[in-house]
């Protein structure tokens, strides 16, 4: 299923009078860089560890026609280094100021919330450990803390699900990375950060200040790096859908992860503006994007 047409927020982002130049007619500046696309890496990139052929090739194609690239994941359990080294290993060059995640989306969240040097819980996997370090807070395994992340980990159990919850109903700041409830792998799905949260949620009643896609403290650190022009592209609908809609960007959706996967999300009804196979079948769709004036970049009013 595709839709070739570009939605009026593409059109601006690729003025017609530029479509087909790539020398002196560009806009030069600091102000003037290309819209960024924000590309999801589980169910977009990869699977599991399994790279989705032709993903490696579609970055690079985009790169190639002058979009800048950002890597927005909610999958929290990955320091900075190892994205970076686990993208060169799927053919993909990538450098550290590309990666944003949901664990960095997270800290912010907590720094600005807890004194400095406050104890957080990391319920949660290396990526969270070292976004809270690099805000300034002490990440603890154990209460007491002054707050409680919760994100993606492959070794949650009955123990630390314990200690979150008794963290959470002592008073903690409650943060979970996000909400989705399952996690793309070759052979279907696992339960994904939104369970784990789920399961702390319920034995501490109380409810997370949730930091990653789609939530505004994600959006918010997008836009602080990236700028306020670009497109999301990502494989689950509720959530790199929404996100798209909270920065009121176009959304480019691909059926290589949860969409397309048995009991996974539907396409949406109304469809996005972009749906594709995969990220190999989207470039084609994007074509070459052009720097314009900010004012003229205005904003969608919704998917």
């Amino acid at each position: 299923m595709t839709d070739a047409r570009a939605p009026d927020s593409l059109t601006r982002l690729r003025p017609p009078a530029l479509q087909h130049s790539h020398g002196a007619d560009r806009p030069s500046g600091p102000s003037d860089l290309p819209p960024v696309v924000c590309c999801d890496l589980d169910g977009v990139v990869w699977r599991g560890e399994a790279s989705i052929p032709g993903s490696a090739d579609a970055l690079h194609a985009l790169r190639a026609a002058g979009w800048r690239i950002a890597f927005v994941t909610n999958n929290s359990s990955l320091r900075v280094a190892d994205y970076v080294e686990r993208l060169e290993g799927h053919g993909i060059r990538a450098a550290p100021d590309e990666m944003c995640t949901s664990a960095q989306a997270a800290a912010v969240v907590v720094a600005a919330k807890v004194p400095a040097g406050a104890s957080v819980l990391a319920c949660a996997g290396a990526g969270v450990v070292e976004a809270l370090e690099s805000c300034g807070l002490h990440a603890v395994d154990a209460p007491p803390a002054d707050a409680v992340v919760v994100g993606f980990h492959r070794d949650f159990d009955f123990e630390g699900l314990t200690r979150a919850a008794d963290a959470v109903r002592a008073g903690a700041l409650y943060v979970a990375t996000n909400l989705d409830p399952t996690y793309p792998v070759p052979d279907g799905m696992i339960p994904g950060a939104g369970a784990l949260a789920a399961a702390v949620s319920t034995a501490s009643s109380r409810s997370p200040v949730v930091a990653g896609k789609p939530e505004r403290p994600m959006a918010d650190l997008v836009r602080s790096r990236y700028g306020h022009r670009g497109v999301v592209v990502g494989d689950r609908p509720s959530t790199d859908g929404a996100f798209a809609h909270t920065l009121g960007w176009p959304f480019a959706l691909v059926m290589s992860g949860v969409a397309g996967s048995a009991g996974g999300e539907p396409v949406p009804d109304p469809a996005p503006p972009f749906v594709a196979a995969d990220l190999a079948a989207l470039v084609p769709m994007l074509g070459p994007p052009f720097p314009v004036p900010a004012s003229d970049a205005k904003a969608p009013t919704g998917n």
